[in-house]
């Protein structure tokens, strides 16, 4: 831990000695460049995820004149085929770190495709709004899954160095859904659209073929024996373990130290109790658990999720005569920010881009006129709390409670995103200001907490990041 700093200015991966014969290291550098590439293409995979998250996330605002005039239904109705969503979500995620434990990273994120094609394709051929709020059901519980094993996967193969850049890129997916979805929807159908979104899944289904597992879950332990006394508890696959590690870091690249590690961290939660979710609330994990949760709900209720849903409603409230031109707006300023929080993630640090974010949100949430609102809140947003919350859940949890851990963090987060979701149509109807006000309040009060609490995360492992919170 001491050593942190001086670690960090070390080069990202060690490679082997040369065979040169004078006994110096090699620099190998077409294994580094082979082996970023590994990481950079299974991120890549990964994230085809998240675009669909986002397109799925993008999709009820610009189609809401067209499915309520086909469907004949009022704005209470929409409003539930809008939050729907996030009901799935919640389902999802209440499954998402037991289903990621048991069957690995690449499965649960293969189960979550077929659910979001099931889902487009209900809402495609659907002739009634029961089948649509269905289908919509079905989508919100596979990106549910999605919410939790991206990031978490991400952060798990990634080196320290790279990690904080690679877990953003997570949130600029979903963003660059979003904004496809909001800039299609102003051209295309409905029904087109839908179509569109199966798109990034069965991408994502051909991508996890080839790529390699999580090197840490493949340390796990077998049988679902985690956190188990039994003498007779051992480690998962060990050479599998080595094998992803090594075609992560490249072929000619000296895994010993960080597999130690691992191996090391791994081993010693043999002795811990099998994960409960009464467990969390334990003096050993409360810390954690009081950090992840209380990101997403001060996300949530920040109100960009009601933003997203509902921009076309917003504009159209805020005087224009078409609810496009403010959603092209908000694709114009999001997805830029959101690009330059990639870059900033590993330089700035975790802290400060969610403290930046936090006061941009709570500036912009405070302006009057909801159309230069919506601009500078969602800017503010994607630069810090639209994705970093979930960079730190997938940091802070250890192994043996990743999952209990993680689903919980993550049902909280689709818990808020409903509550905001389904009662924004009502609260917008009561006061616009009123609603964005109560926004602000939540803004300002997120940027109390992460100065307060929330730990800067860069830099370091994982092993190091949970062993900080343990003690």
């Amino acid at each position: 831990m001491e050593m942190e700093g001086q670690e960090d200015q070390k080069p990202l991966l060690v490679t082997v000695a040369g065979s040169s014969g004078d006994g110096r290291q090699g620099a190998a550098p077409a294994s580094s460049s082979s082996s970023i590439a590994v990481v950079v293409g299974s991120t890549a995979v990964a994230v085809a995820g998240s675009f669909e998250f986002g397109i799925s996330v993008g999709y009820s605002s610009p189609c809401q004149p067209g499915i309520m005039r086909d469907f004949n239904i009022s704005i209470a109705e929409y409003s539930v085929f809008g939050s729907i969503l996030t009901a799935g979500a919640m389902l999802g995620a209440f499954v998402s770190g037991t289903l990621a434990d048991r069957v690995g990273r690449r499965c649960a994120m293969a189960i979550s495709d077929l659910l979001c094609i099931l889902g487009y394709l209900l809402i495609i051929f659907s002739q009634s709004v029961l089948w649509l709020d269905i289908g919509r059901l079905s989508i919100g519980f596979g990106i549910g899954l999605l919410s939790y094993v991206v990031p978490v996967y991400i952060s798990e193969i990634a080196p320290k160095n790279l990690r904080g850049g690679l877990a953003t890129v997570n949130p600029l997916m979903i963003c660059c859904g979003t904004s496809l979805a909001y800039v299609l929807g102003t051209f295309i159908t409905w029904h087109t659209l839908a179509i569109i979104g199966v798109v990034p899944c069965l991408l994502q289904l051909a991508g996890l073929v080839v790529i390699p597992e999580s090197p840490r879950w493949l340390l796990e332990l077998s049988s679902g024996s985690i956190g188990t006394n039994s003498s007779q508890a051992r480690i998962g696959h060990p050479r599998e373990f080595e094998a992803a590690l090594q075609k992560l870091r490249g072929k000619e690249t000296d895994i010993s130290k960080e597999a130690a590690e691992i191996k090391d961290f791994t081993e010693k939660l043999q002795h811990l109790p099998k994960s409960r979710m009464v467990d969390l609330f334990h003096k050993e994990y409360i810390s954690a658990v009081i950090v992840g949760a209380g990101l997403m709900v001060l996300q949530q209720f920040g109100g960009m999720n009601a933003i997203f849903f509902y921009a076309n409603q917003i504009f159209v409230s805020a005087g224009f005569s078409s609810g496009n031109t403010g959603m092209l707006a908000m694709v114009a300023v999001q997805a830029p920010v959101t690009g330059l929080a990639v870059l900033l993630m590993d330089k700035a640090g975790r802290r400060l881009l969610l403290m930046v974010s936090a006061a941009g949100t709570c500036l912009g949430c405070a302006l009057v006129g909801l159309s230069f609102l919506a601009k500078i809140f969602t800017g503010s947003f994607s630069i810090g709390m639209g994705g970093i919350p979930w960079v730190i859940m997938s940091e802070i949890f250890p192994i043996n409670m990743k999952g209990t851990a993680g689903s919980f963090v993550t049902l909280v987060n689709w818990l808020g995103s409903w509550i905001v979701s389904y009662a924004f149509n009502f609260l917008l109807a009561w006061s616009s200001y009123g609603t964005f006000f109560f926004f602000a309040s939540i803004c300002g009060l997120t940027f109390v907490f992460v100065e307060r609490l929330v730990p800067e995360t860069r830099g370091r492992t994982l092993e190091e990041i949970q062993a900080s919170f343990r003690k």
